[in-house]
């Protein structure tokens, strides 16, 4: 035992083996992700401004859209730019140090955008459901209370066991078949048996993925019964259009975070896993800004004004 811990002190960084060798190709994905991140960034830049500045938008629905945002550019920041800069260097290494802290801010920003995704959902529920009480239910004090408890939430859901992947011994090898640290292939590194803090992270991630989507399933249910009941076809298709936005990022972000996550660690391929994790990490924090604005009246209409175009 004295000997494992002995050779942890050896392991002061990890290979990143990313997306591919060839040269030529990882100068291509440089500039495909380069511009991809500038797009988000500026996209959800863009969101927060306006939201931030235009009255018509200073409803509860936007406020957790700005937050939602915010959550957005941390989350493709904590991955993507050390991606770029290993493509843009052909490096693949990265300190321990700095693998950890990437792993910390995936999750801990990763798992809060469940919580803002079902705050959401509730947020249509009581517009649509109880548009009377509406403003009384949804006041200032509550959206606040709502977005500080998915931080705090988030934070003391991961916490624990990502303090338990980071006292893990790791003794060689090094090489981390992914392009960022994520934890299914940091466990299968580790030179100790893993399988409690696997069962956990399996748990956590399913009560997390599919207790949040659990809010925004009935929600919808409580939704979709409302609105077929109303007399107005106008009334019904105006209602479904303020949710329709949530809707596609709702699908997008769990699709892809259940597959990922909601299996045990033997299933499914890392190189799989992979691929749908550029899904989660690139395109879906790409989308959701674009979805927002094209799809959302208010947003478009906000966004003209700014720009001062008629």
């Amino acid at each position: 035992m004295a000997e494992i811990l002995n050779k942890t002190t050896m392991v002061t960084e990890f290979i990143l083996v990313g997306f591919t060798h060839i040269r030529w190709l990882q100068i291509l994905l440089f500039w495909v992700l380069l511009f991809i991140y500038l797009l988000t960034t500026i996209g959800n830049l863009l969101i927060i401004y306006i939201t931030l500045v235009d009255h018509r938008l200073h409803t509860p629905m936007y406020f957790f859209l700005r937050n939602f945002s915010v959550l957005e550019i941390g989350f493709i920041s904590s991955a993507i730019p050390k991606a770029l800069l290993n493509l843009a260097s052909g490096s693949t290494t990265i300190a321990l140090a700095g693998c950890f802290s990437q792993a910390f801010f995936y999750f801990i920003l990763g798992t809060a955008e469940f919580f803002i995704l079902a705050t959401m959902s509730f947020d249509r529920y009581i517009a649509i459901c109880n548009p009377l009480r509406y403003t009384v239910i949804m006041n200032n004090q509550l959206c606040t209370q709502l977005v500080i408890g998915s931080w705090v939430i988030s934070f003391l859901y991961v916490i624990i066991p990502l303090i338990l992947l980071f006292r893990l011994p790791f003794c060689g090898p090094n090489i981390i078949n992914h392009f960022f640290c994520d934890n299914m292939p940091l466990i299968k590194l580790a030179c100790t048996n893993t399988q409690f803090l696997e069962l956990m992270d399996f748990l956590l991630a399913t009560f997390t993925v599919l207790g949040t989507l659990a809010i925004t399933i009935i929600s919808y249910i409580k939704i979709i019964a409302a609105v077929m009941h109303m007399p107005s076809g106008t009334s019904r298709q105006k209602a479904f259009s303020t949710c329709a936005s949530h809707i596609v990022v709702v699908f997008i972000t769990y699709g892809s975070c259940i597959f990922m996550y909601v299996k045990p660690t033997q299933s499914g391929g890392l190189d799989l896993s992979k691929t749908v994790g550029v899904l989660n990490n690139v395109v879906s924090p790409l989308l959701n800004p674009f979805i927002y604005s094209l799809r959302n009246s208010q947003v478009k209409t906000a966004l003209k004004d700014a720009c001062g175009w008629k």
